[in-house]
């Protein structure tokens, strides 16, 4: 019986679906719905069903076998300050390794519990854990919290105290618990606390949403395994992402990535993922996309998560448009509701903005309205607000009302723009996929709503004139600009990538060419790029042919590009990676340092093949354990030897590295 996969796509404005017979290639079905911001899990379950539908006489449910999810959950959540109350049990910290932690910072509401302990670089214990203290510590604090973190100083030479500790947690509570040394072999120890907190503050809104795509499978009857996109574009079964949400950290841009490989079949290309809040890139080399081993971003701070190198910009289809005071376009960093998309779920709006530009006052405001997420859930609010917040939150509606209407106050509009950033409320504004709309490259929302925002607008700025009787024309015209200014960020974004360069936005050469001029005084220039560019993404085919002409280069967009992601997600692989570390003792031999505590071995020969077959028994264990079948092991080792000597004995270090690929058990 043949089988099928299903991908999900949780994107900024629409979470994605497909359906993909991973034999030979061919999409069975796909399927858009819009994003619930507020509970992911109705936009997945929307997708789900959606897709199912549309390939209910092409198969029977029963040929379903994995269902894949690439979720920016994780990312958000830490961006925004979601998630679980947590402490951090920090063992053999110093005052500088708190510091560099960052933890007061980052995540200011959480309990620092720090005690003796830890170890030293070899794996041998520095000083004895102090277990009174710790017992006496969790039981003050174990109501207040919900989740608990555990970093040890050289935990990954020896992680004894971190895993004594998480046993001790685990006899006095029941909350999650996630111990650094598990999540990174890193010696960092202060950026270990770090990612060992970011992951365990997450774990339950993770659980939240597998539950939730769960239940929508066994709604559907689907009786499959549910894997998750990893931020290096393999994926996992969704039982152990559980335990490791920060895994998924760039878990949709990592699936675009193996899902142009996929669509497109090429091996070496750069690849543009254009979406509605984001413009993604990365460069591809031999089908799988380059690491950053420094490790993923995350709210602001780097964790220890080996991720795709990619370089992120906000830049969408949903970014706002700004005009300053000489009258020029640009594009903000922050993604705003279309006001196309708003009108088209709210089509009373388009009397209000006729009523406003009859007014003739502030009409670049006029376009601005304030509301809820759709899905939003006042049980889920971050934590810290105070009453002043909640009070200002209650006045607004899943309907959307006027921005200054509402917020009237300086204290109001600091209010509000906190609670935007931390995707609480949403607000509307002109975006880069109105004018496609009111150029007619779009057609799925309101383009009624899009040209008056667009008239509104480009009169506040004294771009249309208000005498001209050539309306259409000049909403055009203005449209045209904010189109431009899209394509122009976005071929520099391009240029940046292709050249490995992060050019000056002065640069005369490289803006001549990204603002489709050709030329600058007598000198005609022009770019070509040596490897193809891929672009995907719902925007993609609006306004990346454009950057191909000025780049001159055909710009390559496969055939369901805009939902790469999703395909990505159906057709990803299982991933891997060990690495142990070998040192020598100061007396002879040497320390393997694995899952537990070191073990000695006498000679050099005899201490590597044991750390390859330690290796090998855990990427195996794990790839079995995600729910991976028929493993590929590759290992690498890399030596440090003293000169002119034999190499049984002049090895005084290694680190053995295996690699394990894995295809998920259908």
């Amino acid at each position: 019986m043949t089988h099928f996969n299903i991908g999900i796509d949780t994107g900024g404005t629409y979470t994605d679906a497909v359906i993909v017979n991973p034999q030979n290639h061919e999409i069975i079905a796909t399927a858009k719905s819009l994003t619930t911001r507020g509970k992911l899990e109705i936009g997945v379950t929307n997708a789900l069903g959606a897709v199912m539908r549309k390939s209910s006489h092409l198969l029977q449910v029963q040929q379903i076998g994995l269902v894949s999810l690439s979720t920016t959950l994780a990312t958000n959540a830490l961006v925004e300050g979601m998630g679980s109350a947590v402490a951090v049990v920090l063992i053999g910290f110093s005052d500088d390794m708190v510091k560099r932690s960052h933890l007061p910072v980052a995540i200011p509401g959480a309990k620092i519990i720090r005690i003796d302990g830890g170890h030293e670089y070899d794996g041998r214990e520095a000083c004895a854990l102090d277990v009174k203290k710790l017992k006496k510590e969790i039981e003050d604090i174990k109501s207040s919290v919900e989740a608990f973190a555990i970093a040890g100083n050289y935990s990954v030479r020896n992680p004894e105290h971190e895993q004594y500790a998480r046993q001790i947690i685990s006899q006095c509570c029941v909350h999650p618990t996630t111990i650094s040394s598990e999540l990174s072999d890193g010696l960092n120890g202060p950026l270990r606390a770090l990612t060992a907190t970011f992951n365990v503050r997450i774990v339950s809104l993770i659980i939240k949403l597998v539950n939730s795509v769960r239940l929508s499978m066994q709604e559907h009857q689907i009786d499959a395994p549910l894997m998750i996109v990893k931020g290096d574009g393999s994926i996992a079964s969704a039982d152990s992402i559980i335990e490791r949400p920060i895994e998924t950290i760039l878990s949709g841009p990592a699936a675009s990535v193996i899902g142009a490989n996929f669509i497109a079949n090429l091996n070496d290309f750069v690849i543009a993922d254009v979406g509605g809040t984001t413009s993604d890139v990365a460069t591809v080399r031999n089908g799988w996309p380059n690491i950053n081993e420094n490790g993923a971003m995350a709210g602001g701070y780097r964790t220890m998560v080996r991720a795709i190198d990619m370089q992120t910009i906000g830049l969408g289809g949903d970014s706002e448009v700004e005009v300053n005071y000489k009258g020029e376009i640009g594009l903000r960093n922050n993604r705003v509701v279309p006001v196309s998309l708003l009108c088209h779920r709210f089509p009373q709006l388009l009397d209000q903005m006729k009523a406003s530009l009859a007014d003739g006052m502030g009409l670049a405001r006029a376009i601005r309205y304030i509301f809820l997420p759709e899905g939003f859930d006042r049980q889920l609010l971050p934590a810290g607000l105070n009453d002043a917040d909640r009070e200002f939150l209650l006045k607004i509606d899943h309907h959307p009302q006027s921005f200054d209407q509402l917020v009237v106050r300086a204290s109001d509009r600091a209010r509000a723009e906190r609670f935007i950033a931390h995707g609480i409320v949403q607000v509307s504004g002109l975006t880069p996929s109105d004018a496609a709309h009111a150029l007619g490259f779009q057609s799925q929302w309101s383009t009624e709503g899009a040209k008056l925002a667009c008239l509104m607008l480009g009169r506040s700025h004294a771009l249309i004139s208000w005498e001209s009787e050539e309306t259409d024309s000049n909403i055009e015209a203005f449209a045209r600009m904010v189109f431009d200014a899209m394509v122009g960020k976005s071929s520099r974004l391009i240029v940046n990538q292709l050249s490995g360069q992060n050019f000056n936005d002065d640069n005369v050469l490289v803006n001549t060419v990204t603002h489709g001029e050709g030329s600058t005084g007598d000198l005609s220039i022009s770019f070509t790029p040596t490897i193809p560019v891929i672009a995907v993404g719902g925007p993609a085919a609006i306004f990346y042919p454009e950057v191909g002409r000025r780049l001159n280069t055909e710009i390559i967009i496969p055939g369901n590009a805009d939902v790469a992601n999703a395909i990505g997600a159906a057709i990803g692989l299982i991933k891997i990676r060990k690495v142990i570390e070998i040192t020598s003792v100061e007396s002879g031999g040497y320390h393997i340092h694995h899952q537990s505590k070191p073990v000695f071995s006498i000679n050099a020969g005899d201490a590597l093949e044991q750390a390859k077959q330690l290796a090998d028994s855990y990427v195996r264990n794990k790839a079995s354990l995600m729910g991976g079948s028929s493993p590929e092991i590759n290992y690498h080792i890399e030596r440090v030897d003293l000169p002119d000597m034999d190499q049984e004995r002049s090895l005084i270090a290694a680190t053995v590295i295996a690699e394990c690929l894995s295809t998920p058990a259908t």
